[in-house]
Order: C-alpha cells, then structure tokens, then sequence
C-alpha cells in the first residue's frame, strides 16, 4: 500500500475520518472536501493529503446514480490536494442525528441493504482511488449488534459476505483496482474480539465460500480487518498479541483506527458517576468493561447502565468507549485516564513488524459530544483539534522511524 517502500508511511498518508462532520448530502460532502479537510491539510502544511471519507448511504447512492455528481466529487478532491484511499462504511444513515446508539448498527451484513450500500462504496473508490494507489479499504461493522443476533441472520450475513468478496475480484479483473472490505470488531457486537473475528475469517467464512463455490482466494484478497484501537482497549485486548494472532491465521489487517478510550482506573477511590456523567451523552453508545480482580470482564451496553442502581463492579479499572483525542494521556483534570498507551504498543509493534502495512486513519468523531470544557466550539478550534493529534501521531511514528518524510 505503501508508496515509499514495504515499512514507511508519509506524512500524507496519515489521515482522519470525516465521520466527525455532518455529510448525509452531496453538499454537506462537498462543505467536508472543501473547508474541512483542505483546513487541516494547509494546518499540517501539507500540498496534499490523503483523505478517510465517510460517505452515507444516500451520498453513495448519489455519486453512483449520478454522473455529473461523480464529476465534481472527482474534481474537487483534485482541487483540494486530497487522495482517497479509505472510506469509513461503518455509519448507513445520519450518524450525526440527536440519538444515533445501536442505529448505527442498521442495516446489518444479514440484509442486503448493507451489500448494495458496500457494493457502491468499493466502486465509488475504485473509480476515485489516484492512479499509484494499489488498493483501497473500506471499514465496516463486524457482521451487526449482538443483541437478538441469530443463527439465520450469521448464516445470511456470511453469504453477503462471500459474495461481496466474489464481486470484488470480478471488479479488480476489470479495473485493475483492488479493494479490501475490513470487518471493524467493536465491544457489544457479533465480533467484538479477536478469537472470535479469527474463528470467522478461518471457519465461518471459508465453510460459507466452499458451500456457495467461491473461491478462498476471492476472501483472502478482498476481504480483511480494521483493528480500532479504542475498541480493542476498551476489550482490555493487547494490539500486539491481537495483530500478531491475525497475522499468524493469515488475516490481513487492511487499516488500523487510531483511538483512544477513557479509563477510570481505581473506581473504589474515584465515583463513576461524578467523573464519568459529563460524558453519559445521548447520541452514541458508549459501552463499558470492567475487569475484576479475579480477571473476568464485565459488560455494560451504555454508560448509562454502567452508572445505574445496578451498575458494574468497582473492584477493578472501567473503560468506557468513548473516542477522546488521542494525544490526551488524562482527563478531568487527571482523574480519568485514556488508553493512550495502547496506540504506543501498536505503534511499537509496527516498527518491529515492518511487513504489516495497513491504513493509517485517526477516528475522534466525538469532538462535538465530549463535555463542555473540551468541546470545539466553532470550526476553527475543530480543524486545530485535528490537525494536532495528526501531528501527535506523526511525532510519534518519526521517533519509530515509521515516517519517510519525518523531520523532528
């Protein structure tokens, strides 16, 4: 994927996902393009840059149907020095809405929905990618939300899955451009670690190809993982154990999401429902794990749950999924921490591992919901908001010799 060799990014390889912004319209897409992306580019002072787009359903839709559409959106991207070689299909509809919670797990992979709506955005980014770009990701949920899952809806959803994968070589055989869809595991859901996404991705699926007569191949080439660190953190996951049993199995590890979680790392001393109720907001989910002193995980689907009469065991650290700016080591004044260390250990293991080279895209799409004291509160102070964890993760790969371009 790389353009400067087998272990090395560049500084414009490094990108954030637009999922931060409202963009359920052309015109909201086209206001991300053009003020919000070419904002932070010229704050990094970069003359180009790549692009993690999110694109709604609608959007998606749009640019396919539409011809003249697809035009400008090709142009505009050219304008404004921007490289798409990622798209974010996790979020359908309006992922900016007063309360989004486990909608954004709808359509799942057991309705077709979910496969046009992927379908379009690998053509989309076949179509867009730049000339030397030789394969894209598009990230996407792991299978749906575990409540009320069943065996019907596995077996449909990996029949949707093999068929995409089926569909994308027929479209790389034809355009010569590859895309990887990357399966997102995310606390909460079909797949929320990495036993379980291993057991799908060297059972489940090739058992669903074989009995459809889909070549394994056709998977292995076209289909993959988005580790979210956050995510895996807030799983109380190792990224370096974690990478290294999927790249053991033989799976590839298409983008990596670089995040962070909360921490309240002693509850017994701090009171969850003080420090952790700014964060308790109405639009996301923000599942929590406890692990206990015997080493058990305790779940809660919501903060919310996790703060009520019934709430989780104190007698170990909660993390809470919640995306906070991945530079931040603490927060309210330091009594909660982040999983910032975990974005360390995977940066870490990709300096010892420089064959695994997947996308890089910073995922902070809660500016707007975090609590008062930290939030944005116009464009400008957003843009600089993301234009500083870009340059955080930049200092930290350049340390690791990570970056090509790098200059301390």
């Amino acid at each position: 994927m790389s353009e400067s060799g087998p272990s090395r990014w560049t500084r414009r390889q490094l990108t954030y996902c637009s999922n931060v912004h409202p963009g359920i319209t052309l015109e909201q897409l086209f206001n991300v393009i053009e003020q919000h992306f070419s904002a932070v580019r010229s704050l990094r002072g970069l003359p180009s840059m790549g692009s993690g787009l999110w694109l709604s359903s609608a959007v998606a839709r749009r640019l396919r149907e539409d011809a003249s559409a697809f035009r400008q959106f090709q142009l505009l991207l050219q304008q404004q020095g921007l490289h798409l070689f990622t798209l974010n299909g996790f979020p359908y509809g309006d992922f900016h809405q007063e309360r989004v919670k486990e909608k954004v797990y709808q359509p799942d992979w057991s309705n077709p929905e979910r496969y046009r709506y992927t379908l379009d955005l690998a053509r989309i980014l076949a179509d867009a990618m730049p000339p030397d770009q030789l394969e894209g990701t598009i990230s996407t949920l792991p299978l749906g939300y575990r409540p009320g899952w069943s065996e019907a809806r596995q077996e449909r959803a990996l029949i949707n899955l093999c068929r995409i994968a089926d569909e994308l070589n027929r479209l790389k055989q034809q355009q010569g451009r590859s895309i990887r869809i990357c399966l997102e595991m995310e606390p909460g859901c079909v797949l929320e670690g990495t036993e379980q996404i291993t057991e799908l991705f060297t059972v489940g699926l090739p058992a669903a190809a074989e009995r459809l007569g889909i070549p394994l191949q056709h998977l292995s080439n076209h289909l993959g993982v988005c580790y979210d660190i956050c995510h895996q953190a807030v799983m109380f996951e190792d990224p370096a154990a974690s990478l290294e049993r999927l790249e053991g199995a033989g799976i590839t590890v298409g983008k990596i999401q670089i995040s962070s979680a909360l921490e309240l790392a002693d509850p017994l001393a701090n009171d969850p429902q003080q420090l952790l109720q700014p964060f308790a907001e109405p639009r996301y989910l923000h599942q929590v794990r406890v692990r206990t002193e015997q080493g058990l995980v305790e779940a809660a689907d919501d903060l919310p749950a996790a703060l009520g009469r019934e709430g989780l065991s104190r007698n170990g650290p909660w993390r809470i999924h919640f995306h906070v700016p991945v530079q931040a080591e603490m927060l309210s004044n330091g009594a909660l921490r982040t999983t910032r260390t975990a974005i360390l250990g995977l940066l870490d293991y990709l300096q010892s591992n420089p064959s695994l080279h997947p996308h890089l895209e910073v995922e902070t799409y809660t500016w707007q919901v975090l609590p008062p004291e930290s939030r944005p509160d116009s464009d400008t102070q957003l843009h600089s908001g993301l234009a500083t964890e870009l340059g955080w993760l930049e200092a930290e790969m350049g340390q690791r010799g990570l970056l090509s371009d790098y200059l301390p």
